[in-house]
């Protein structure tokens, strides 16, 4: 029995009779009492409940916010070298275009045999670091990787087959960085 609940009895008159009243009385209160004392529990019951769903949904948040972070950390080192691998790949394609460049000339040899060495160097540079040229003659044609300029007639590839490479496109693991720039035969 709580406090409140004996002093309600204690302040109450209590006349015994014949009848049985102050019985009555005592047991109207024992029985607010215990019903006082059942809502308050249930009440602390569904706040533990609330307080548990809570507490299990925050972890999952946690758990979810991690996984998160680690596969932003696994994206970021995977494509690290995407935006410098796209401002040199120009410079390899204007050293391909100069080696191009046909001349008997012993200094532009001389000159050509450079470029062809820098042009090594930038192209093993980038197979080091997960970049790869796509757009080869005789490659099935791929929408995701090659840019179709146009379509041309062909006697030595096949029909929806890379003819010609009007520019190289490179991959970088996955991710394409720029598509070839094809003609397709037909």
């Amino acid at each position: 029995m709580t406090d409140e609940t004996k002093n309600e009895l204690n302040n109450e008159e209590i006349v015994e009779n014949d009848d049985g009243l102050a019985t009555e009385k005592v047991d109207a209160v024992v029985e607010e009492a215990a019903d006082s004392q059942q809502v308050a529990l249930d009440e602390a019951l569904k706040r533990v409940s609330d307080l548990e769903d809570q507490l299990l949904r925050s972890q999952a948040e946690i758990r979810n916010m991690q996984q998160r972070q680690a596969r932003e950390i696994q994206n970021v080192r995977k494509y690290d070298g995407q935006k410098l691998a796209s401002a040199v790949l120009p410079a390899v394609d204007n050293l391909e275009r100069a080696l191009l460049v046909e001349s008997k000339d012993a200094v532009a040899q001389q000159i050509k045999t450079g470029v062809e060495m820098t042009l090594k160097t930038l192209v093993q540079a980038l197979t080091d670091n997960g970049i790869s040229a796509t757009g080869e003659v005789g490659e099935n044609f791929d929408p995701t990787k090659h840019q179709a300029i146009q379509s041309v007639s062909s006697d030595k590839v096949d029909s929806d087959q890379i003819a010609s490479v009007l520019q190289k496109g490179y991959i970088l693991q996955d991710r394409v960085l720029r598509p070839a720039m094809v003609a397709v035969a037909k």
